[in-house]
């Protein structure tokens, strides 16, 4: 079974949405699990109303603490082999599932998981639109090597997403995704095809539109994400560009020795990149602040 997993704060009106694609399932063999992050909207009242013909909804509520914390909440209720998260201003095409348990099917069993693309509502690719035949790889090859860019639907196996959940930061609500992908990818492969399996639509106040706000009130989760990219076997322009980047956002963050204990890379072109870090990060504070 595949279980779709759906984090929420405050999305009542468009739950309603999702109900619907998932209604539409060309093949109904799912779950669809719910964890409310701390709402004080009617969303229970909306899960409530729903009537699902062909498949369970499984409602859990839990207090704030950040979409990644509700992931790992999600993760722990569902009881499908394989997980896909659907957002809740997002939706399904109506052969999503099926696509996915074709896939799914006739992959190898030593992989993690299947990873399609996204679309926006209309139907159109989000991201690089180059076209490729189904392949065998990691998350950073996938990224740097295959230059498969844009957001992915990831279908992880459950096993796989309960040995590498979201790492949990004190007092910090937000951890980038591509943070427990690009862990997954030392150690296991994803088969990728290029069909879409997810539309997407961005909202004004959602963490696409607002992201570098966001990593700025999450320094350390955004620090570690950096520091552990410009680790890995990327090309050397990436390295500089994720350097800068964990500086541009270590400035939010006081805790020196964290930062030292995270800082890993290359010292000499590490402090090269301090000044360029420093830079954007004044610049996000003056952007913010208008």
């Amino acid at each position: 079974m595949i279980s779709i997993l759906t984090a929420t704060y405050n999305r009542a009106n468009l739950l309603p949405r999702i109900f619907e694609s998932l209604q539409k399932q060309t093949n109904n063999n799912f779950e669809w699990i719910i964890i409310d992050d701390g709402s004080s909207d009617n969303t229970s009242e909306i899960v409530k109303s729903f009537s699902p013909s062909n498949f369970k909804i499984h409602f859990f509520k839990k207090e704030n603490g950040g979409k990644h914390t509700a992931l790992n909440l999600g993760v722990k209720k569902c009881i499908g082999s394989h997980i896909l998260m659907l957002d809740s201003d997002d939706k399904l095409p109506c052969k999503a599932i099926e696509i996915l348990y074709n896939k799914i099917d006739n992959s190898p069993e030593y992989l993690a998981g299947v990873v399609g693309r996204k679309a926006d509502l209309s139907g159109n690719i989000i991201g690089s639109k180059n076209h490729f035949t189904d392949f065998i790889s990691n998350y950073l090859e996938a990224s740097y090597i295959k230059k498969i860019k844009g957001d992915l639907t990831e279908v992880l196996k459950r096993e796989i997403m309960l040995e590498f959940p979201f790492p949990i930061f004190k007092n910090e609500k937000f951890c980038p995704e591509d943070l427990v992908w690009n862990r997954i990818a030392q150690k296991y492969d994803l088969l990728f095809f290029n069909e879409s399996i997810y539309n997407a639509e961005y909202q004004e106040e959602g963490l696409t539109n607002s992201i570098v706000k966001i990593r700025m009130s999450s320094p350390k989760a955004s620090m570690t994400h950096y520091s552990e990219l410009a680790s890995y076997d990327i090309p050397f322009k990436e390295k500089i560009k994720a350097t800068i980047n964990f500086w541009r956002f270590s400035f939010n963050d006081k805790d020196w020795s964290f930062k030292n204990k995270l800082n890993k890379v290359n010292k000499l072109y590490s402090l090269f990149c301090l000044p360029l870090g420093l830079f954007m990060y004044i610049n996000d504070k003056i952007e913010v602040a208008k």
